[in-house]
């Protein structure tokens, strides 16, 4: 039995990470991409707000293509 979280698409990683840092500037959080992936700094609300619009914005993309794959069939 395996243990820990696979993927299904390995890309993904990177995608969600370059649009987590995206919505961190957005909001105005002093976090940085580099070689550390350090957010010990960034408050715990401050975390939890970028996973929300992290969230909110695959269901939405999500909904989208699902709408788009019912109108053309």
């Amino acid at each position: 039995m395996s243990s820990g979280f696979s993927q299904v698409i390995k890309a993904s990683h990177k995608a969600l990470d370059d649009m987590k840092y995206e919505i961190a500037g957005e909001l105005g959080l002093p976090v940085f991409k580099g070689s550390e992936d350090y957010w010990g700094h960034i408050m715990t609300k401050d975390a939890g707000a970028v996973g929300g619009h992290m969230t909110r914005k695959l269901v939405a993309f999500g909904e989208m293509a699902l709408s788009q794959q019912n109108k053309s069939e």
